[in-house]
């Protein structure tokens, strides 16, 4: 009997494609987890099997000599189904498996199955670790408790992994961070040393540089303290971080912001801020870096479905695009910072001779 899709088959999927391990090559790491599970269970296989759309592949097995299989055959499609362990003595005389061909075979049908859940920390199930058998068989307690630990240990290795690459990221998004404020003062430091050039008022020119740099400390700090809060209120969070980001681009250049009182989440509240950030930051560097004047204007709403962001600057931008490899990263950060949350965003010249970023990230309110 071929098994039903998981009820919550695409967030299922969704979660399983983001530990990015379907297709890769062997690991000494999790050959040697399923060849203990082999030799503790007393079978002759064992499998860290994880179920994709069409298919159950095997990212290490011992027993079976093959990397995948379609699901019409899968024991383990029915198990993520239920409880976090399940335990089939005879295949053959269990309706989800009785018709199964693998357990029908004459030679080496798989009579026995045993297996514990992988399930992703947000409760869904991405495949299972188990053992199987070519003979009915039956575990004791503490063989079915080595193998839900052991479930656990590769569910930890995989979390683990995502952990790092997140972290890698943080880190290149804070490191573009850093390089576009530093632009944004250099872009600052040659309009200030033109004005004290011309009027000789060194100490009011340094006082602005201080100024600068204080303000984007103060940037900064509010992109990482929107981190640490349960909700935080959309139009505060946004003024305040539009009031460091004004005290930090030339005298010349207005920021103006109009957003929504609504209560929001916090990882919303840091994308917003890095977009806007983002956004700001290379209007300094492209649009108006031979300009003492323009307006950059930011609006927020939410309609009850999504929230909408929409960034312009009234300068456009310059012929002269940003190196390759800066651009890829800083276009990577920003479409990451809405995509994670579901949402979409585009950007370019506009009708009205300047430049335009539109977002938008699917935020219900709940209902009190």
């Amino acid at each position: 009997m071929k098994a039903q899709p998981h009820p919550q088959q695409h967030n299922r999927l969704t979660t399983l494609r983001q530990f990015d391990i379907l297709d890769t090559p062997r690991e000494r790491d999790f050959d040697d987890i399923v060849a203990l599970a082999s030799e503790i269970c007393g079978t002759p296989i064992a499998v860290i099997n994880l179920i994709d759309e069409h298919r159950q592949w095997f990212k290490a097995e011992v027993g079976l000599g093959v990397r995948e299989t379609p699901l019409a055959t899968s024991i383990c499609s029915h198990v993520i189904l239920e409880e976090d362990f399940v335990e089939i003595e005879d295949t053959l005389i269990d309706e989800r498996t009785a018709d199964n061909e693998l357990c029908l075979a004459p030679d080496n049908g798989l009579r026995f199955y045993a297996g514990a859940l992988l399930r992703a920390e947000n409760g869904l199930p991405i495949g299972t670790f188990c053992v199987l058998d070519t003979k009915p068989n039956k575990l004791t307690d503490m063989q079915r408790k080595v193998l839900s630990i052991l479930a656990r240990r590769v569910m930890r290795e995989l979390e683990l992994r995502v952990a790092l690459k997140s972290q890698d990221a943080l880190r290149n998004e804070m490191d573009h961070r850093v390089k576009n404020s530093l632009q944004t003062i250099s872009s600052n430091l040659n309009v200030q040393e033109r004005l004290g050039t011309r009027t000789g008022d060194w100490p009011a020119v340094f006082s602005a540089v201080r100024r600068q740099i204080d303000a984007v400390s103060a940037v900064h700090r509010e992109l990482h303290r929107s981190k640490g809060s349960e909700t935080l209120n959309l139009s505060d969070y946004l003024q305040t971080l539009a009031g460091h980001l004004a005290d930090s681009i030339p005298a010349g250049i207005s920021l103006e912001v109009d957003a929504a009182s609504i209560m929001i989440p916090p990882k919303i509240a840091t994308s917003l801020g890095v977009v806007i950030n983002e956004f700001v930051a290379n209007a300094m560097k492209h649009a108006f870096h031979n300009q003492q004047s323009g307006q950059i204007t930011v609006s927020a709403t939410h309609d009850g479905r999504q929230i909408h962001l929409l960034c312009h600057n009234d300068a456009g931008e310059d012929v002269a695009p940003e190196p390759k490899e800066t651009t890829g990263l800083g276009q990577r950060l920003l479409k990451a910072a809405i995509a994670q949350h579901g949402g979409i965003v585009d950007q370019g010249p506009d009708s009205t001779g300047g430049y335009t970023l539109d977002a938008k990230i699917p935020f219900r309110i709940a209902s009190t």
